[in-house]
């Protein structure tokens, strides 16, 4: 009987995920603000009713109170973040929040399913990290001076690298982590998110320099070389791809999009025979079975997973993703294809691409050029992490050891990826406040 309820729940599962996600683009059809509430409401439903079958599906197969403690937390969590933003931000974006509950939720998921202490860990974090981030967007729509502190954000984030390249724990060969007592702290997961305030405060003014371009240029690539000194390629690779991105945004200039993929193309063969970890990973990467039992054996572990999962996958709690190393953390999206299957991942995915279709609008439609690019870069940032986490695990790139925003385990990079979206949601008031403003200057003409 349980084997048929496992059986079952997988396409129920994958159902509410294929309604979410339609609903997720349907919703931009619609200009009426009551149509889109509804569809808003659903997808909160849709989130809850996913929740309810995954959780008691995993419960009845392990029987792990913990489970039911996550569930439980979960739900309360749902609710009431929904309820304050409805309240206390009346023109926030509804859609984003179910985004950030949606995808927050398959991360429960699958960490009840794998670890329940660290779901229960992580469900701490996203509490604190919420509760801290509900200040944000006010502070985002208020702090006029935020573009004045340019060189605060340059010299703070810096240092901040620069404590992890010298003082730093060394995590599977990467600096990345400082440890305060029994915590350990990723700063490069908080500095993303200054490095784009400082770019966005350099290149907002039309006024700008070519010398000011190469100061700011200097600058990035200061950064960037610490992360690559430190040994943390995925996060080196976004912040150098966040910053060509935003300069070409800023200045419309073809020639400094081509010169910095060029330079890109030109340091990635430059760390290849520079850095010994760069070549097995790329090793790895290209034949992994010739390392099997070494660098090629996670890579083989997700592949074979990703296999086994097929289209609708084979239940939760039906597979083996705890053989994958560091599931938790770097292979997630490998363990949601075994069991959930490759249909759940690609509904995911487009999850993540309504997203960042909804960031690249705000930053299209708000006005101020200084909002125009932190709106910008947050999006590149979100977009191309999700693209090295999944790219890597399914071996169309070379792994990099990326995290999946808000659905692989690590309280670092949910804290900080939910404090982006607060931030995300204040320019996106803000937007509206232009708007509103337009519209009260038409009317007194």
């Amino acid at each position: 009987m349980l084997n048929i309820i496992v059986e079952l729940s997988k396409y129920l599962i994958l159902i509410i995920m294929l309604l979410y996600t339609l609903e997720s683009f349907l919703v931009f059809r619609y200009e009426e603000d009551y149509d889109q509430r509804y569809i808003l409401r659903k997808q909160l439903l849709l989130i809850i009713f996913l929740d309810l079958t995954a959780f008691l599906v995993i419960f009845l197969q392990t029987e792990e109170l913990k489970v039911l403690y996550i569930f439980g937390a979960l739900i309360l969590y749902l609710v009431i973040v929904q309820a304050l933003y409805r309240a206390l931000y009346k023109t926030s974006s509804i859609l984003l929040l179910n985004h950030m509950c949606m995808l927050l939720s398959i991360g429960f998921i699958m960490l009840a399913r794998l670890d329940p202490d660290s779901g229960l860990r992580q469900m701490a974090i996203a509490v604190a990290a919420t509760v801290l981030a509900m200040v944000i967007p006010v502070m985002i729509r208020k702090m006029y001076f935020l573009k004045k502190l340019t060189w605060l954000y340059a010299v703070v984030g810096f240092l901040m690298l620069a404590v992890v390249l010298v003082a730093g724990s060394n995590v599977n060969g990467a600096k990345i982590n400082i440890n305060i007592g029994s915590f350990a702290f990723q700063p490069s997961e908080f500095v993303k998110i200054i490095y784009v305030f400082f770019v966005a405060s350099r290149l907002y003014k039309k006024s700008a320099t070519f010398l000011d371009h190469v100061i700011t240029t200097a600058v990035a690539a200061a950064y960037v070389l610490v992360l690559v000194l430190s040994r943390d390629l995925g996060s080196a690779v976004v912040f150098f791809i966040t910053y060509v991105v935003m300069l070409y945004v800023a200045t419309k200039k073809p020639l400094y999009l081509f010169a910095g993929l060029g330079s890109g193309c030109l340091a990635a063969v430059i760390a290849y025979f520079l850095f010994s970890h760069v070549r097995q990973r790329v090793v790895a990467w290209r034949d992994p079975f010739s390392v099997w039992e070494t660098s090629g054996y996670q890579i083989l572990q997700g592949l074979f997973a990703i296999g086994a999962g097929g289209w609708f996958g084979v239940g939760l709690c039906k597979g083996s993703p705890e053989l994958i190393p560091f599931v938790q953390q770097d292979y997630m999206f490998a363990a949601i294809c075994e069991e959930l299957g490759g249909l759940f991942a690609i509904c995911m995915i487009l999850v993540c691409m309504s997203m960042f279709l909804l960031v690249v609008n705000i930053s299209l439609r708000i006005k101020k050029r200084f909002y125009k690019l932190i709106a910008l870069g947050l999006g590149t940032e979100y977009a191309f992490q999700v693209f090295l986490t999944i790219g890597g695990v399914s071996k169309f790139i070379p792994m990099t050891g990326i995290t999946l925003p808000l659905v692989s385990y690590g309280g670092s990079s949910v804290l900080a990826t939910i404090i982006m979206l607060a931030i995300i949601q204040g320019l996106y008031i803000l937007r509206e406040d232009e708007d509103e403003e337009f519209e009260r200057q038409k009317e007194k003409i």
